[in-house]
């Protein structure tokens, strides 16, 4: 599957989140094409700090603030490289890093 590149994606950051925020800041919905998909990751990768170990219910518990479809983000940020799974436990390893 093609997977376009970050960067590139994020050229459109703005006008994807205000297509799938609501004003509350949750997700409306979880995008289907990959390239809006991959700046709502981008959001949601910013709720977990480089070099920190997250349990599974940890990282629900923050997904869970954006949409009830914990299981599908969590499978999303893994599958495109913005978390990594181990042994139980999460981390951050991609997206970018807001100052």
């Amino acid at each position: 599957m093609f997977r376009p590149d970050l960067q590139d994606a994020l050229r459109d950051r703005d006008a994807v989140l205000r297509s799938f925020l609501a004003a509350d800041g949750t997700l409306t919905s979880i995008p289907t094409r990959i390239r809006k998909r991959l700046v709502v990751l981008d959001l949601l990768a910013q709720e977990f700090e480089p070099g920190e170990k997250y349990d599974e219910t940890e990282v629900n518990n923050r997904l869970r603030a954006y949409h009830p479809d914990v299981a599908a983000l969590r499978r999303y940020l893994v599958e495109e490289g913005f978390l990594e799974r181990a042994e139980g436990r999460y981390w951050r390893s991609g997206g970018t890093v807001l100052d």
